[in-house]
């Protein structure tokens, strides 16, 4: 009996594992082109386990075993990036950032704004600039190489223009952006490995914040074009205009009255489709 109980704990916590690593992989992977290679990786590891159970075909669980192993590879060499950023959070036990339930960090309409404007006077001076706005990670000193300078001050203008001259010693890094206040300047942040031949340090820099947290975006302005350049997700947008750099920050503001005023329409016209009509 008590042989029996413990064989039925350990199936039960077997399958608590198998459900909770699932759910964290299922909230890290939103592409749905990922999605399908892990939804035949999965149903493969399946059949293999079938087969191995009941053990009845020894030479079909020999290949399937064998192509279990190379699928495995396969997915290691193509999803790089990702097992490297899950292996990181996990270093770092931030559960919240791990599963992505964290809490946005909502920019106000004044943040987008004096960012937008910033980064307009920066291009047209060409001198280069990066900001990284955290939208919810939380980023903390050790995700970056150097966490720079404190300076917990109220954003303004002035302030990222004056960062950003280039007789000052914090020009060459980047400034955080937290909760619309400037938490940091001179941060020097992980380069990406894509791109290397392309992009310059403050692009590769970008793309390299954002490969790992997905709550987190960067706007560069290039020193040598002037060119504005959005980074999320670790996909760049190059170039764009000081008004779509203002769009597409607005568009992550969840407070943004344009946006409650969509989100209310589509409301109400799904209830007037749901709604009988007499």
């Amino acid at each position: 009996m008590i042989s029996w109980r413990l064989l039925n704990l350990r199936y039960l916590i077997e399958g608590l594992l198998a459900v909770a690593f699932l759910i964290v992989l299922l909230f890290r992977i939103r592409e749905g082109r990922t999605q399908l290679l892990l939804r035949g990786y999965l149903l493969l590891l399946v059949f293999a386990w079938l087969i191995q159970t009941y053990s009845l075909y020894p030479l079909a669980t020999k290949l399937v075993d064998s192509l279990v192993l190379l699928c495995s590879l396969s997915l290691a060499i193509l999803w790089q990036g990702e097992l490297r950023r899950l292996m990181e959070l996990l270093g770092t036990c931030r559960i919240g950032a791990l599963i992505g339930t964290q809490k946005t960090n909502d920019l106000s309409n004044s943040t987008v704004a004096q960012l937008t404007e910033a980064a307009g006077r920066l291009s047209q001076n060409r001198r280069g600039a990066l900001f990284v706005v955290d939208l919810g990670n939380n980023l903390c000193p050790e995700d970056f190489l150097n966490p720079g300078i404190t300076l917990d001050a109220q954003l303004s203008v002035d302030l990222l223009l004056n960062v950003f001259a280039t007789d000052t010693p914090l020009h060459d890094g980047a400034v955080l952006v937290q909760n619309n206040r400037v938490r940091s300047a001179g941060v020097i942040l992980p380069l990406s490995r894509q791109g290397l031949n392309r992009y310059g340090t403050r692009h590769l820099a970008a793309l390299g914040i954002t490969e790992r947290f997905d709550q987190c975006i960067c706007i560069v302005v290039s020193e040598e074009t002037g060119n504005l350049s959005l980074a999320n997700e670790g996909k760049l947008e190059r170039p764009i205009t000081s008004g779509r750099l203002k769009t597409l920050l607005s568009g992550l503001v969840l407070n943004n009255p344009s946006r409650k005023i969509s989100s209310l329409s589509t409301r109400r016209m799904i209830n007037d489709m749901l709604e009988p009509r007499a």
